[in-house]
């Protein structure tokens, strides 16, 4: 099983960015998807979570209204459509499934996790 996120960047404040998250080796309907993030010096945080067949989505208190968690279960594939960027925002960013569970947001109950990828927004 591979996760392997992308589409990081270095953007301005108030910019975009759309993250992806391309998985292979497992029954991708199957399983919740979720993006954390992690800044320096601080513990990985919840982002947003999309149940497997889409339908539904959570968020953090921090992103919502300014990020959109998406999924292609055609293409083995999520997203993090990022607006509004803040400085607050720059950290690695981590995909991760987790067997038909939704949004359970403990570490250790996620079955894949993929590589980060970096985002940092510039003031």
């Amino acid at each position: 099983v591979q996760l392997q996120a992308s589409g990081g960047g270095l953007v301005q404040a108030g910019g975009s960015l759309r993250l992806s998250c391309t998985t292979s080796g497992l029954t991708f309907s199957n399983y919740g998807m979720d993006w954390f993030r992690q800044a320096p010096g601080k513990e990985r945080e919840f982002v947003a979570a999309i149940s497997w067949s889409g339908g539904s989505k959570y968020y953090a208190d921090s992103v919502t209204g300014r990020f959109t968690i998406s999924r292609d279960n055609a293409k083995n594939m999520v997203y993090l459509q990022m607006n509004s960027l803040k400085p607050e925002d720059t950290a690695v960013y981590y995909c991760a499934a987790s067997f038909r569970k939704l949004a359970t947001k403990r570490l250790n109950e996620y079955d894949y996790w993929g590589q980060g990828t970096l985002v940092t927004v510039s003031s």
